[in-house]
């Protein structure tokens, strides 16, 4: 599956949660994240950032895709973040 993922985090947890994300999805700028993902991640994902975060102050929003096949994606201005793979 493809997930989009946007966070807003009290600045006490964004580093914790930035390095969480980053080790499933790909940066795209800040607060969000993109990529395929297994389900199976995409659960742990949720339930690694629900032991980080604090539930009444803090929002994690997932948008999640079947297939990109209808899908575009336009970047306007700096493109910030982007792939990257470590070995």
């Amino acid at each position: 599956m493809f997930v989009i993922l946007v966070y807003d985090v009290n600045q006490k947890r964004v580093g914790k949660v930035l390095k969480k994300c980053r080790q499933f999805l790909n940066w795209v700028q800040n607060s969000v994240f993109e990529g395929e993902i297994s389900r199976s991640n995409y659960y742990r994902l949720k339930r690694e950032l629900l032991a980080l975060i604090h539930e009444e102050e803090d929002s994690v929003i997932f948008y999640t895709f079947r297939s990109l096949s209808y899908s575009k994606r336009e970047i306007i201005g700096l493109e910030k973040g982007g792939e990257t793979n470590f070995l």
